[in-house]
């Protein structure tokens, strides 16, 4: 198993995941690729390093596509398992991730739990179903057989985001089955500031757009029963959703597929 990791100035929560990460059960391989952080991440990785033999530090630029596709390309495992570099995992991560591979799974997508601010832990993802299958499962606790990964191409690097939900889709469309394992469990900050939150709003909803122009009208396939649940009419689902909205106006203006 080889666990892929993008990273850039992550030297705030680096260690805490890497603590989190080298008490998994064996075997398995911790692959860090750094987008040129100009913090002291790659210098509290090397420390691992010295510790670690099996974690691995590669430095490339680009966007978190262009990382986790050459992070994969580095990876020796069969198994390829995707987390974030502010994100922690429970103790039994990988071991459940095995587990539904070995059940048949050719995608395993875990339980993310969000851990920040009060309001913002609420906040649901919107999902999205293709083919009759969530495919808004996010890459900081998500999981592919590498064959099935390199077969349909890896991650698009023209997303800026919804890159993970552009993958699920393809997996679905070439006939992979996803396996939710809801003991896989990563817990993944929310965003610290008011700024970032609607930054990342904001690229949401210019990742959702990115996916329509290039796989065509999707609103037939959203629930609209899980687009009007409480979080998302709460205060800050209406904040985020204005956010979003303002990201997919942008992308649909100035974000044509070259």
């Amino acid at each position: 198993m080889s666990i892929v990791i993008t990273v850039r100035n992550e030297e705030r929560y680096i260690s805490y995941l890497l603590d989190s990460l080298v008490i998994q059960e064996q075997p398995f391989e911790i692959i860090i690729v750094d987008a040129h952080s100009t913090d002291a991440t790659r210098e509290i990785v090397k420390k691992y390093q010295e510790r670690y033999d099996f974690i691995h530090l590669y430095e490339k630029g680009g966007s978190r596509g262009v990382g986790r596709n050459y992070g994969v390309e580095k990876a020796s495992g069969n198994f390829v398992a995707f987390t974030d570099g502010d994100d922690l995992v429970n103790p039994f991560w990988l071991k459940e991730i095995r587990k539904s591979f070995k059940e048949g799974a050719d995608v395993v997508a875990g339980k993310t739990i969000y851990i920040g601010y009060g309001p913002w832990e609420k906040l649901e993802r919107v999902e999205l179903f293709y083919k009759g299958m969530d495919v808004t499962y996010p890459s900081c606790n998500l999981a592919y057989r590498k064959e099935l990964f390199k077969e349909i191409g890896g991650f698009d690097p023209w997303f800026i985001t919804a890159e993970d939900i552009d993958l699920n889709m393809r997996a679905v469309e070439h006939g992979a089955k996803i396996v939710y394992n809801p003991n896989a469990i990563v817990y993944h900050r929310t965003r610290d500031s008011f700024f970032s939150f609607a930054k990342q709003a904001f690229w949401n909803g210019y990742g959702r757009k990115q996916l329509t122009i290039k796989h065509g009208r999707l609103w037939n396939q959203y629930k609209p029963q899980n687009m009007i649940n409480p979080s998302q009419l709460s205060f800050w689902g209406t904040v985020r959703l204005g956010f979003a909205i303002m990201g997919y106006i942008a992308c649909k203006l100035y974000g044509d597929r070259k």
